[in-house]
């Protein structure tokens, strides 16, 4: 193995790197390789648009995680109905994205089903990956329920397939005793409610954002634009986006961010994802330049931002740079909080500058003492180095999915009505306690696209 650094740690062997429980890097990367998934699909995935965005986010998620492998059993050769990979079929797509199609199961992985089974699963743990309209989630197979399926609003079929990442992981790494035992799911408009009962007061999708700016494209702005590509645009989709990141892609990124694969390695993050795009039909400009205090919105740019940047001095500037709405979200750091996610809306009763008026650097978790940073098994780095590598956060897919569904589903809720969030803050370990505080309800005035027929 290439001597690690900060540039290509892979971000989740990193976890049993701050916990202890790996006494090197290489020795973190040999348990991951111990990870793997078998994913059913069922006979709705040749024909069902939903079920092809569940299968195909659930392969890309697992992919980066389970270095042991993602098995699609029954994969078809149908039409691929979503613009989720250039491949023009569903099998191929599995391909692109990092799985590999088989047949049959031959080994001791968890199991995850999407849609109908075609055949008798005797695997434990197993899942179905499910959902209906705003909700999604997995339920244990032996429990023998599911959701609809019939209709969702674009994303919740891709928050399903995170959450049952996230379960299986938390199997595989021994560190919940109820993974495999329990169902796990979100209602993104009732997040305070429980997902596998009806809600009459959901709308159907109807309505879109058309111009979006984007500020960080790592793990969390790549995931935006991944529930993006899922919601129902068509073919010549009327979605504009001003895409602003100043870095390059490093071999770190592929373990976390959901667009990055290693052909893009050392290309500008803003011109590999626009490439990414623009095969999709969407409209791009990039900005090249930092987020700061001195950014300021022109008056033709896009009114509305997602922010995904994990820098406490340039979320602080996040109100100052004109925009009408900001959408912000943020992931834990360290070995026990890499599995928090929260979000902040702007403008509301709090104010970016005060929020992150503290030194980000006082958060972090100093593991230098753990045995996988001794400086013996990194001999080509210096201390600094080696202090960088050590301060790098754990990451994984995803949790950056699902605190991106929130975001994208913030769009959605004040375009169809629904009553404003100002903040949301959970953790995939304990989905079903998410706090939430409530605005009052926000008109979306920034520009809108109809649904595709």
């Amino acid at each position: 193995m290439n001597n690690i650094t900060q540039e290509n740690l892979h971000r989740t062997a990193k976890y049993f790197m701050d916990t202890g429980r790996a006494k090197s890097a290489e020795e973190a990367i040999g348990i991951l390789k111990n990870f793997g998934v078998y994913v059913i699909a069922g006979d709705e995935v040749a024909e069902s648009r939903d079920h092809q965005i569940a299968l195909l986010s659930l392969v890309n998620l697992a992919r980066r995680t389970f270095l042991g492998g993602v098995h699609v059993v029954n994969a078809p050769d149908s039409p691929l109905l979503v613009p989720l990979a250039k491949s023009p079929t569903v099998a191929g797509a599995v391909l692109e994205l990092g799985g590999t199609n088989v047949q049959s199961i031959n080994q001791s992985w968890p199991v995850a089903v999407i849609g109908s089974r075609n055949f008798e699963v005797q695997m434990e743990p197993s899942w179905r990956v499910t959902w209906q309209g705003w909700r999604g989630g997995v339920v244990p197979l032996k429990d023998g329920r599911h959701l609809e399926e019939t209709v969702s609003v674009g994303i919740t079929p891709a928050l399903a397939a995170a959450c049952c990442a996230s379960e299986v992981f938390m199997y595989h790494s021994g560190d919940h005793p109820m993974a495999g035992h329990r169902e796990a799911g979100i209602s993104l408009w009732n997040p305070t409610g429980h997902w596998l009962e009806p809600d009459a007061s959901e709308p159907a999708l109807s309505y879109l954002p058309d111009r979006l700016w984007l500020i960080g494209l790592g793990n969390l702005g790549q995931a935006y634009l991944w529930l993006l590509a899922c919601l129902p645009y068509g073919n010549d989709p009327n979605l504009t986006l001003l895409l602003q990141d100043y870095d390059r892609l490093a071999e770190s990124n592929d373990s976390t961010s959901v667009l990055t694969d290693s052909s893009m390695i050392g290309q500008m993050k803003t011109r590999a994802i626009t490439a990414w795009l623009e095969d999709r039909g969407f409209k791009v400009i990039i900005s090249e330049r930092r987020f700061g205090e001195w950014t300021r919105r022109g008056p033709l740019e896009p009114r509305v931002a997602l922010f995904g940047v994990d820098n406490g001095p340039a979320r602080a500037s996040l109100e100052k740079a004109g925009f009408e709405l900001v959408i912000e979200t943020g992931l834990g750091a360290g070995p026990q909080a890499f599995r928090n996610f929260s979000l902040h809306t702007f403008p509301s009763s709090l104010e970016a500058a005060k929020i992150w008026s503290a030194d980000d650097s006082s958060k972090t978790t100093n593991v230098l003492d753990m045995p996988a940073y001794d400086p013996s098994k990194h001999p080509g780095l210096n201390e600094c180095g080696l202090a960088q590598l050590a301060s790098r956060t754990v990451g994984v897919s995803f949790v950056g999915l699902t605190a991106g569904a929130f975001a994208i589903t913030e769009l959605l809720r004040r375009l169809h009505g629904g009553t404003a969030i100002e903040l949301v803050s959970a953790s995939m370990a304990a989905l079903e306690d998410v706090e939430v505080s409530l605005l009052e309800n926000r008109i979306y005035e920034f520009g809108h696209v109809s649904v595709a027929a």
